[in-house]
């Protein structure tokens, strides 16, 4: 298995090869339970989405296209039910208290977030984060899009749910006038704030919000894999570290280059990645070789 060991053990890391409905059933009956499912699927972008791979290097290096998945649907009815078929699988498979962040894009994300509400219900939604970024400006008669959405629910909303609170650096104006130590706040009976004490306890920060500035993958970062959908690690840190406990498990079921698995090994804990497509397979398995992760590999056809 992983390498990474925590108070738990060492990180199991599981690459389930094929559809990830049927994928998803197997592992419901087999008792999987999974306390965070991140799901990253296709954004009906209606077109073919190609891997850029490099072969050689320096000067006589080379590049090529080959398949990394096809997004293209006869219509957006189609891939609603495709998306909640699969929305309905993720719940089945949370424990109780886990939960799970669907990343979409802002012309989906509205259909997506009723089929959410309608399968998990209205009170089981926790949080939408926006999650900005810069890139190169597009040519076109609009505002920039410079941001995706992520959708979060919790399996049962009279639970307490697993929750990791993260922070923020102190604003400079906080700093320049309280400096780095934690602060106690008083308030009147109107619930305004009439002043503050400065204690000795050093400050965590600012607990975080919902809109997450991260920058996208440079082109020249040692973690881009060419993988056309990939995301950076940095995101999924926060997602994976703010919603588990080391030795909690994640899955993935649209693994794509593997960043979830690398980041829950990283950080301790178990992990179960799904895809269907052959290179985004190859690149997993390559980017947790790489890192002397150890994979457990299994098809559809070969689960029973």
């Amino acid at each position: 298995m992983s390498q990474v060991a925590s108070e738990h053990g060492t990180s199991r890391l599981r690459l389930v090869a094929g559809d990830n409905l049927p994928a998803m059933a197997r592992l419901a009956t087999e008792g999987v339970r999974v306390e965070l499912a991140y799901l990253d699927p296709p954004f009906f972008t209606q077109r073919l989405h190609l891997r850029t791979v490099r072969h050689g290097r320096g000067g006589e290096a080379t590049r090529s296209k080959v398949t990394a998945f096809d997004d293209r649907w006869p219509n957006f009815d189609a891939y609603l039910e495709v998306m909640e078929a699969r929305i309905v699988a993720v719940r089945e498979l949370l424990s109780d208290q886990g939960a799970m962040v669907l990343h979409v894009d802002p012309t989906s994300s509205h259909y997506l977030k009723v089929a959410c509400d309608r399968i998990f219900g209205r009170d089981a939604f926790a949080s939408e984060i926006v999650w900005r970024y810069r890139r190169w400006p597009a040519r076109t008669r609009n505002f920039q899009r410079v941001h995706d959405v992520l959708l979060r629910y919790v399996k049962n909303p009279r639970l307490e749910p697993r929750f990791v609170q993260l922070y923020e650096p102190l604003a400079p104006s906080t700093v320049a006038t309280w400096g780095q130590a934690k602060q106690l706040a008083a308030f009147g009976r109107d619930g305004r704030r009439v002043r503050s004490t400065r204690t000795d306890e050093a400050s965590p920060g600012v607990p975080m919000g919902d809109v997450w500035e991260i920058g996208v993958i440079a082109p020249v970062a040692r973690e881009r894999t060419g993988y056309p959908t990939q995301k950076p690690a940095a995101l999924l840190e926060r997602i994976v570290a703010s919603g588990t406990y080391p030795g909690d498990t994640v899955l993935d079921p649209y693994c794509g280059s593997g960043t979830t698995l690398a980041v829950a090994a990283t950080l301790g804990r178990h992990a179960i990645g799904i895809d269907q497509s052959p290179e985004a397979l190859r690149v997993t398995r390559e980017r947790l070789a790489a890192a002397g992760r150890e994979l457990v590999e299994e098809s559809l056809a070969t689960t029973g």
